[in-house]
């Protein structure tokens, strides 16, 4: 069975359409990226994966037990609140010392464990929201933009990490990302997205796809650069397992 499957899902927030018709499956063990300019509806999508935004329209279905793990765009701390990282990980449910110690070991933020929260680097930052989401050993890991604001080698060290989780635990990722040239190296499967699903597959044929380009513009960008083709393909929904996607555009 689909860690998630979401059949023909439509969700209007303040009176706008925010997601039209979405259909998708996420399986066990696949890292998925979705992407798509502001405002098409990706934080909103993982809103409602998870249960924060119920659709208007459709359906979700979550695998019985399914234990997701998240790590969000951004945290505020009050830089005056003294909060060690140690501390953190124990909020708001105490965690003991081996099951923390295992989840920064395993997000690569070991020897941050007595840090302050408001002393770390962004990227360190991450690490330890990353930890705190491995503490739930999750089936599905989702990130939303969890790199924002990293320069493009702590990008891809973030991500190199998420790769070892996923080769180590068996889990499923799902991100969110705007750094193209990044998460399509390292994804299975593409989901592009403009209020409705423009086109998904494989990264090389969502790169070559005409609605991709639409969104993304062609030949400079360095995704498309990573994965130049001769050929082009009227859609990219290469994989029949998944459901079919629409050409219609908003």
């Amino acid at each position: 069975m689909s860690l998630i499957t979401v059949e023909d899902v439509t969700v209007r927030l303040g009176g706008r359409m925010v997601l039209d018709d979405v259909s998708l499956t996420l399986e066990e063990g696949e890292i998925v990226t979705i992407v798509g300019p502001n405002g098409s509806g990706k934080s909103t999508l993982l809103r409602t994966l998870i249960g924060a935004v119920p659709p208007n329209e459709g359906k979700v279905t979550r695998k019985r037990g399914l234990k997701i793990g998240y790590v969000p765009q951004k945290l505020h701390i009050d830089p005056t609140l003294p909060l060690t990282v140690r501390r953190f990980l124990s909020l708001p449910k105490w965690v003991d010392d081996d099951a923390a110690h295992a989840a920064l070991e395993e997000a690569g933020a070991g020897h941050l464990c007595n840090h302050q929260m408001t002393d770390l680097s962004g990227g360190q930052f991450q690490r330890a929201l990353l930890a705190r989401a491995l503490l739930t050993k999750p089936d599905l890991l989702i990130l939303d933009e969890a790199t924002q604001g990293l320069d493009q080698p702590g990008s891809a060290d973030f991500y190199g990490q998420i790769e070892k989780l996923r080769q180590d635990r068996g889990m499923a990722v799902l991100m969110v990302s705007h750094e193209l040239h990044v998460v399509m190296a390292t994804s299975d499967r593409v989901i592009c997205l403009n209020g409705h699903v423009c086109c998904h597959g494989a990264p090389e044929h969502v790169a070559s796809a005409p609605e991709y380009r639409a969104l993304f513009g062609s030949g400079t960008h360095g995704a498309l650069a990573l994965y130049r083709h001769e050929h082009t393909h009227e859609h990219c929904d290469h994989d029949h397992n998944h459901p079919h996607s629409h050409e219609e555009h908003a």
